[in-house]
């Protein structure tokens, strides 16, 4: 896959409740092992899904005949999503667990990172994707590794930021959070619009 596919399927996985909970956990107590056992966890979650799609050939299920209904439908129910997440807008808050990241231990970031990663919705659907992706293109399951390697490395963002700025970071990521916590519907339009773009392009083509 090229780095012009996986960097915005990357972007899409993250997006959301994902990078927040990182910026959360990379400004808690325990925030190395919490990062570390977060990216883990997550780790785990995306080869698995992307696993058990190229095994079970999903790609099977959008080919011939059947291929432009299923991308029809997908399309249908991410726009309905855009149209919700824009009337939703005055609404849009982060979760209330997430206040509660700054305690977290590192077995609850693994978890956490686990199931983010692993059952989100978008998640589900862009791993899934990559997983069908190379089964149906006979490609092997080792080409999947520039994109779990890149969603990694952008949750991993806010801990490195840690790293390389110090005491600075501990200003810069609550603003981070706050602009990211005020303008959430706004970064959800844009995922969403992207992967539209993603699922029309596969119907045109």
């Amino acid at each position: 896959m090229s780095f012009l596919t996986v960097l915005p399927l990357a972007v899409v996985m993250v997006s959301g409740p994902q990078i927040l909970s990182a910026i959360f956990l990379a400004t808690s107590n325990e925030w190395r092992r919490n990062s570390l056992a977060f990216v883990a966890g997550a780790a785990v979650s995306i080869s698995l899904v992307i696993g058990v799609a190229f095994v079970l050939g999903f790609g099977a299920v959008g080919t011939g005949q059947s291929r432009p209904v299923l991308h029809v439908l997908i399309l249908v129910v991410i726009l309905a999503a855009m149209v919700s997440t824009y009337l939703k807008r005055e609404q849009s808050e982060p979760p209330k667990w997430m206040g509660r990241l700054e305690r977290a231990t590192p077995r609850t970031s693994l978890r956490l990172g686990f199931l983010l990663l692993g059952f989100f919705p978008t998640d589900v659907i862009t791993s899934a994707t990559v997983g069908s992706y190379l089964a149906t293109q006979g490609l092997p399951l080792t080409d999947a590794v520039p994109f779990v390697l890149a969603t990694l490395l952008l949750l991993a963002l806010p801990s490195l930021a840690v790293v390389m700025l110090g005491d600075r970071a501990k200003t810069v990521l609550p603003n981070v959070r706050d602009w990211m916590n005020t303008n959430s519907w706004v970064v959800n339009e844009v995922v969403l619009l992207f992967f539209a773009g993603i699922v029309l392009n596969g119907l045109l083509n």
